[in-house]
């Protein structure tokens, strides 16, 4: 076999590679649209969920005076909530998105109204939603940790180097004259030294810089990212890709000639056996260690525009999550409406992680104190109306036909738990959980909007309802600081908070044997109790039903508890 059909076999073999990856790349390509255009109007397909800490690293740099707190975002499930909104292509995107979240807005009533004219051009417009999600997609995601926190390390990154490096590819040059003109045998021994030598150091000095190399390379990543979305004429984002385009502009330096210290698959998230050779001379001369330096400089420079660009893609992904999470709601959505003076007021809301939500209704003027037995719904109810209102001022999307409201400060105290770290019983973490709500009704210009369930459900009857009933009248007399919902089992607190709280409840009737829940909000107190009821329909002993029964009727009519 001849020389010249040797070199067209190896020249076909990587020609046939390259098509095929032109080929895979068309194919993948493809995929993704269909993807796309297949999940517009459907949940989230399902991928692997980050770690919150990986979510938090945009909303802890940029965190305001008022957030959504950690016993209000637990109670309200609002980890599993996020992940149903979530259509997000990039890293940026989710944190964004889950910033949104945490930090809803509170003070400006026309906050969204270029988030609206964007959504509005969105939902209108496939072509523009795919070439979008394409373009994000090639962005990606950035693994365990936040680029927030990345880019944080680099204050601790040293952007000098020892010129060792230079000394060695001098010596290495050295080495191959002595080769060719000397004596090849010494030349060739002190060019193996320097090889090994140089390989060996590589590792260890490679291992230090690797945390900046995963920033590098997210960062990389949203320049191309950036390329690609100042490609497409965006009627829904033209001034955000304006910026985006200025941002791109100042790190070319940062870009140009990275392809010596980050391969293509590093930068891109693909490989190649070209990467490998790569790999194996940057080993030999540090060329890629002399590159970092000079990219780590030239990044520190611009580390604004990194900060400018991150934040414009994430605020493009997750208002193209928004778009996608509002094509997904099969009964519908409204836009919430602000005015300072007006009513709190829910038209047929749902709840976003229930099939199918039983809708409720009201317009309230002061707070509701919520009576009923358990599993009719009153938890569910509170929990519909918080996540609404967060909704309302954070994604501008509510689950309604109708959102009318004041910006308020939703405080929750719900779903708690003792506190074995701190040695807290239930008790107290209710305690201090009530405590911080009453603390923040005295605090910014945006009343409080808090739900609580269950008043002091941690101590004794008497006490429950004392210390309670002065609770909720405390809220209650905060007029145009304070709304207060909360829901309880307490018949009496509906008694003596009557004139200051709308009571309402919900309630279930027993048919052939079963209690049935219409999960429906009612006017006025509970008027009857199933909890014993209950007992009985999941095969309690007939006797303890019975005899409690008869119990509760003593009480009722002596007022005395015995056996």
């Amino acid at each position: 076999m001849t020389a010249g059909m040797i070199l067209g076999i190896i020249g076909a073999f990587i020609l046939i590679i390259f098509l095929l990856g032109v080929k895979n790349s068309r194919d993948e390509g493809r995929r993704f649209r269909k993807k796309c255009a297949d999940e517009y109007g459907s949940a989230p397909s399902s991928c692997i969920k980050r770690e919150r800490d990986s979510l938090s690293g945009f909303y802890n740099a940029n965190k305001k005076d008022f957030f959504i707190d950690d016993i209000t975002w637990n109670d309200l499930m609002m980890d599993e909530v996020y992940d149903r909104i979530n259509y997000c292509e990039t890293s940026s995107g989710e944190e964004y998105l889950y910033y949104m979240l945490r930090c809803p807005e509170i003070e400006n009533e026309d906050a969204f109204s270029n988030m609206e004219k964007s959504l509005g051009v969105l939902k209108g417009n496939a072509d523009e939603r795919i070439l979008l999600k394409e373009s994000l997609h090639k962005v990606g995601r950035m693994g365990r940790y936040s680029i927030w926190e990345y880019l944080k390390l680099l204050d601790n990154a040293k952007t000098g180097y020892t010129g060792l490096e230079m000394v060695i590819l001098f010596l290495y040059v050295f080495s191959i004259v002595v080769m060719a003109t000397l004596n090849f045998t010494m030349g060739f021994c002190l060019f193996t030294l320097l090889l090994c030598v140089n390989m060996m150091a590589y590792f260890k000095i490679k291992a230090s810089i690797d945390p900046y190399l995963a920033t590098f390379s997210y960062v990389l990543r949203l320049i191309r990212g950036a390329g690609e979305l100042k490609g497409i004429k965006s009627e829904a984002f033209g001034d955000e890709i304006k910026k985006i385009a200025e941002y791109e502009n100042n790190l070319k330096g940062f870009k140009r000639g990275s392809w010596i210290l980050m391969s293509a698959g590093r930068a891109t998230g693909s490989s190649n056996p070209f990467d490998v050779i790569l790999d194996y001379v940057r080993m030999a001369t540090h060329l890629d260690l002399v590159k970092y330096h000079s990219m780590l400089r030239k990044l520190k420079n611009e580390i604004e525009s990194v900060y400018g660009l991150t934040t414009l893609i994430g605020y493009i992904d997750a208002c193209v999550s928004i778009d996608y999470y509002r094509a997904s709601l099969k009964d519908g959505y409204c836009i919430p409406e602000f005015s300072r003076d007006s009513d709190y007021v829910i038209a047929e809301g749902r709840h976003p992680l229930m099939d199918e939500p039983v809708a409720n209704s009201f317009t309230a003027k002061r707070g509701f104190l919520i009576t009923g037995s358990n599993a009719s719904g009153k938890s569910t109810f509170l929990k519909m109306c918080a996540i609404n209102s967060v909704f309302a001022q954070s994604i501008h999307t509510c689950l309604c036909k109708e959102y009318r409201a004041p910006l308020y400060r939703v405080y929750t105290s719900m779903a708690l738990k003792d506190d074995l770290k701190l040695g807290d019983s239930y008790y107290m973490v209710e305690i201090k959980s009530l405590k911080r709500i009453l603390d923040a009704a005295g605090f910014f210009d945006a009343p409080v909007l808090s739900f609580i369930d269950e008043v002091l459900r941690g101590t004794n009857t008497v006490e429950r309802i004392a210390a309670s009933s002065k609770i909720l009248e405390y809220f209650a007399g905060n007029k145009g600081g304070m709304m207060c919902f909360a829901a309880t089992h307490d018949g009496e607190l509906s008694e003596i908070l009557g004139e200051l709280y709308d009571v309402h409840h919900f309630e279930g009737e027993m048919k052939e044997g079963d209690v049935l829940f219409d999960y429906l909000l009612k006017d006025g107190p509970a008027t009857k109790r199933n909890a014993i009821s209950l007992l009985r329909t999941i095969g309690y002993n007939e006797s303890i039903v019975d005899e409690a029964e008869k119990m509760a009727a003593r009480f009722e009519d002596k007022g005395i508890w015995n056996l």
